[in-house]
């Protein structure tokens, strides 16, 4: 059956969602509610819709609206930026330590230098104008004060010069030479001063020995200094023979001692009696002024070692440092 024109008249045809024109008539109720409450009804950003706001857009968010993560950023970089400048701060305090370290270990190592050049001079002075001065030790004749002066000054001079170098180039190399070189020097002597707190007793009785057979050398052709070092200490010392001045005996065979065992001195005095020599023994006096002069000995040991710990210590402090700065800019 076909539908009356009056049931179509009824029913109205509701506009479907492919149509174009779904605006709402001009002045109808829903338009005057949508305005009151931000616009129309499809507005644009920053309208609302029955009171429900839509997007905002970019724009609107960035003015409005501040995440909190922003905050702990902001945060985060003012503690980094407060612990670099802390870090900052340290490692330029360390710069002029090290640097003031660099300076104070050069002019150490200079004056090391120069006098290590000074000692040398005076032993080479000794073996060109005195020979072989102040040899005692008939075992050991190239013992002399001459060589042990021109020994001790190369070394003083080599150690001064490494330092000096590895100081004012701040080359790391020159300065574990120093430091090693040095440290070798420190040992040695610490063993060489235990050895004669521990075996003194034997010391004793074999340097007596030695010297008595030195006192065979005295005089004789090629020793000058054997006899130029026994005829200052008879005579500085005011002593005869090694233990006694019947050494000099078995030396003459016979009654006789040299003449600078004399009270007052004269050509060929030692011929005369007894009772014009002197009659302390000059190894026990030589002792007895060693152990009066301790305190002296001791503080000069005390102010080397005291100079060795500080060279060694300053030069290894300067190695790492400049060891950390080259693997931290590797």
């Amino acid at each position: 059956m076909r539908r009356s024109s009056t049931d179509e008249s009824t029913y109205h045809r509701s506009p479907s969602l492919d149509s174009k024109d779904y605006s709402l008539p001009q002045g109808s109720a829903f338009r005057r509610y949508s305005s009151l409450y931000g616009g129309q009804f499809g507005a644009t950003a920053g309208g609302s819709f029955f009171g429900f706001h839509t997007n905002p857009g970019p724009k609107a968010t960035k003015s409005k609206y501040t995440s909190p993560k922003g905050n702990k950023y902001v945060v985060f970089y003012l503690d980094l930026s407060f612990i670099f400048l802390l870090e900052l701060k340290r490692c330029r305090m360390a710069q002029n330590c090290l640097q003031c370290m660099k300076y104070l270990m050069f002019v150490f190592n200079l004056l090391f230098w120069l006098g290590g050049c000074g000692i040398l001079g005076v032993g080479i002075w000794l073996a060109v104008t005195q020979g072989n001065f102040a040899t005692l030790s008939s075992s050991f004749p190239s013992l002399s004060a001459a060589n042990l002066l021109i020994a001790t000054g190369t070394v003083v001079m080599i150690v001064g010069f490494l330092g000096c170098i590895g100081a004012i180039k701040e080359n790391k190399y020159f300065l574990l030479s120093f430091f090693v070189v040095l440290l070798i020097i420190f040992l040695l002597e610490l063993i060489v001063v235990t050895l004669f707190f521990v075996y003194t007793d034997k010391i004793d009785r074999y340097a007596q020995q030695d010297l008595k057979k030195g006192l065979h050398l005295y005089g004789t052709e090629g020793n000058i200094g054997l006899t130029n070092a026994w005829s200052i200490i008879q005579t500085d010392f005011r002593c005869c023979g090694v233990s006694n001045y019947t050494d000099w005996f078995e030396v003459y065979n016979t009654t006789r001692v040299p003449d600078s065992c004399c009270l007052e001195f004269s050509e060929n005095c030692g011929l005369h009696s007894p009772g014009t020599w002197w009659k302390a023994p000059c190894y026990e006096t030589v002792k007895i002024w060693l152990h009066e002069n301790l305190v002296a000995v001791g503080i000069f040991g005390l102010c080397t070692a005291l100079v060795q710990i500080l060279g060694l210590t300053f030069s290894m402090t300067m190695y790492c440092q400049m060891a950390k700065t080259d693997t931290y800019y590797a």
